[in-house]
């Protein structure tokens, strides 16, 4: 099992990234996945999670109404698009599938 991650960056408050996680090893169609943050001196928390259809998805409430996740099955790809960002989301972002952990993307808002 291996996820490629991209799309991280630094922003301005309110500005937006779109993080990318291109799986392979598994059936990615079969399985629901999530993207999880790291901040400095934080322990790892749970952003969202995604059904294996794309059809639910969840959200911790801190990022709920300013964030998106989706997933193209088709391409093997998971996607994170966060919108009016803010300094507290400054972190660094993984995909994650079981006990399978990308290697992590920084997101850094300032300005």
């Amino acid at each position: 099992v291996q996820f490629v991650e991209s799309g991280g960056g630094s922003v301005q408050p309110g500005g937006s990234l779109r993080l990318s996680c291109i799986a392979s090893g598994f059936d990615f169609n079969s399985y629901p996945m999530s993207w999880y943050r790291q901040a400095p001196d934080q322990k790892r928390e749970l952003v969202a999670s995604i059904t294996s259809g794309g059809g639910s998805a969840d959200y911790a409430d801190s990022v709920y109404g300013r964030f998106t996740i989706s997933r193209d099955n088709t391409k093997n790809a998971l996607y994170l698009q966060m919108n009016d960002l803010k300094f507290e989301d400054t972190a660094v972002y993984y995909c994650k599938f079981g006990s399978t952990w990308g290697q992590g993307t920084q997101v850094t808002v300032s300005s």
